[in-house]
C-alpha cells in the first residue's frame, strides 16, 4: 500500500472515532488563537484554555496587548510556563501586527513565522483553524504517529511538514491533524501504545516490523 492509499485507510478510520474533531485552543478570532498557540507552547491546551478566560477580557484586542505592562502580563499567563519568554513574545507580535498588518493576523506563512513567537506550527495552526488554508500542524503526536505508520521517515518537524502536505488532502489537512492529535492521546500513545487493540495495525509500518521480529525463528 502507497503512502497515499495508507492516508485515506487512516482517514477512514479517523473519520468513524473522530468526527467531531476541533482545535481545542478556545478563540473567538484569529488574535485568539495566535494568542493562545503561543501560549500553549510547554503547556496543555486545558490549561491555556484557563488563563486565556483571563487574559482576553484584560487585553481583547492587538492594541491592549502591544501596550500591556511586562510584569502584570507576566502575572496573568504565569500558569502556562515560561510565562517571560511568552510576555515577551506576545507584546513583541501585537506590536508587530499593529505596526505592520493594521492590527491583523496575516493570513500567510511567509509574514506569519515574521512574528515574534510564531513558528511553522503555530502558523499552520492559524492558517488551518482561520483562514481554512491547506496546513498540517506537526505536533509531537502528528510526529509520532506518521513516523510509525511510515508516512514518513524524517524526525524534523519541517521535513514531516513537507512529506504530509503531499499525501495527505489538502481539505483534510487542518481536521486531520485534529483528529490525528486525539488518536495519539487515545490509542497510539509515546509509551506503551495500544497497537495490539488498534483498528488499524494492519497498516502501521512500526507494528508490522515489531510483529516479523517476534516471529523470527
Amino acid at each position: 500500500m502507497d503512502k497515499k492509499a495508507k492516508v485515506l485507510k487512516f482517514i477512514e478510520f479517523l473519520d468513524s472515532r473522530y468526527a467531531d474533531a476541533e482545535c481545542s485552543l478556545r478563540h473567538e478570532n484569529p488574535f485568539q488563537l495566535i494568542t493562545a498557540t503561543i501560549l500553549s507552547a510547554q503547556c496543555t491546551d486545558a490549561r491555556v484554555n484557563i488563563v486565556t478566560e483571563t487574559l482576553f477580557k484584560k487585553y481583547p484586542t492587538p492594541e491592549a496587548l502591544a501596550n500591556a505592562e511586562m510584569e502584570e502580563l507576566c502575572g496573568v499567563i504565569k500558569p502556562t510556563g515560561f510565562f517571560r519568554n511568552k510576555a515577551k513574545s506576545l507584546i513583541g507580535m501585537a506590536q508587530k501586527l499593529i505596526s505592520e498588518h493594521n492590527g491583523e493576523v496575516p493570513d500567510t506563512m511567509e509574514k506569519l513565522i515574521k512574528l515574534p513567537g510564531v513558528g511553522r506550527k503555530t502558523a499552520n495552526v492559524i492558517l488551518g483553524n482561520c483562514f481554512g488554508s491547506p496546513a498540517v500542524v506537526v505536533d509531537t503526536h502528528v510526529k509520532r504517529i506518521s513516523f510509525r505508520l511510515g508516512l514518513t521517515k524524517n524526525t524534523d518537524p519541517e521535513k514531516i511538514e513537507q512529506d504530509l502536505i503531499k499525501i495527505v488532502p489538502p481539505e483534510r489537512s487542518a481536521e486531520w491533524s485534529h483528529q490525528v492529535i486525539l488518536f495519539g492521546r487515545d490509542i497510539c500513545t509515546a509509551r506503551s501504545p495500544k497497537c495490539s487493540e488498534c483498528p488499524i495495525n494492519g497498516i502501521c509500518a512500526d507494528y508490522a516490523a515489531r510483529v516479523k521480529k517476534h516471529l523470527k525463528p
